[in-house]
């Protein structure tokens, strides 16, 4: 801890700021893509003027910075600072010594690769409690009082840029292309939000749900939760199981519910992020992975 800072927070704050900023400077200036937010204002102003995007990007924040002192807690919004002065830091040092993609001849390939590079770098800036500024501090404010993913609301502002770009400064074929790589950014940026693990939810109904909770409780070391259930055309009540697994034990959970009851009722669903015993906590209570 420094400063009731994370070291681990503020180094991979530097790793995303990073790989965005070398997403911007090898693929979006490079192949003449716009971007959303204060980000595509900065790249517009080099297609149009030939303007610094490491300077133009801290300029147009030093007003946000305000709304992020007002609204946003301490940590995050020394974390924003750090962030937004990471990327313009590495856009100037990847504009120093850039080499060529050469992806002018091949647009889709240059757009996926902008909304990975993008994506991935907000993605874990976002993750690790920072942001670089801008809309990303507006993103952030809507998702804690609205309840928007921060994807969906950077997506909206991006959408405005880049209109604007396209009546500006971009090719409307550039307009499209750009259009591809925000898209693609946005989902990248919700998946690694939401988390890359993927564990499953499966929820049971049968008539033998105590042998059945047992036997996962004793082949799997898994926990399952009982829930009171009623069946609304019979009225009879019914016990529900809900059980949290890993994505390659579903095939054994599906095998210990068959070999119970072939006539149970199962759904399973995807489960993006999962805390507690058995995932981040083991049976003292401790964290795993710490």
């Amino acid at each position: 801890m420094l400063f009731g800072l994370k070291i681990k927070n503020i180094f991979f704050i530097l790793v995303g700021s990073a790989i965005f900023s070398f997403g911007i400077v090898h693929f979006n200036m490079q192949n003449n893509l716009g971007e959303g937010g204060f980000t595509g204002i900065t790249l517009l102003f080099y297609f149009l003027w030939g303007w610094d995007p490491a300077i133009s990007n801290i300029l147009l924040n030093i007003p946000v910075f305000f709304v992020g002192w007002r609204y946003l807690s301490r940590n995050t919004f020394i974390y924003t600072i750090i962030g937004t002065v990471a990327v313009s830091l590495f856009l100037r040092v990847f504009q120093i010594s850039p080499f060529p993609t050469y992806l002018q001849s091949d647009m889709t390939l240059a757009a996926l690769f902008a909304g990975v590079f993008i994506g991935v770098g907000l993605g874990i800036i976002f993750r690790y409690g920072g942001t670089t500024g801008g809309v990303d501090i507006i993103a952030r404010l809507v998702n804690k009082y609205v309840g928007w993913s921060m994807g969906r609301t950077m997506f909206l502002f991006d959408f405005v840029v880049i209109t604007t770009s396209v009546f500006t400064s971009l090719e409307l074929i550039e307009g499209m292309y750009t259009l591809v790589a925000v898209y693609i950014g946005a989902r990248v940026i919700d998946f690694i939000q939401e988390g890359a693990y993927s564990a499953r939810g499966a929820t049971i109904i049968s008539n033998y749900s105590n042998q059945i909770a047992n036997q996962i409780l004793q082949d799997m070391d898994r926990g399952v939760t009982i829930l009171d259930g009623r069946g609304s055309f019979s009225k009879e009540k019914q016990d529900v199981l809900y059980c949290v697994v890993a994505r390659n034990e579903i095939v054994r959970l599906k095998n210990i519910i068959n070999g119970i009851d072939p006539h149970a009722f199962v759904t399973v669903s995807t489960v993006h992020d999962v805390i507690g015993e058995g995932f981040t906590l083991d049976e003292n209570k401790n964290p795993i992975n710490d």
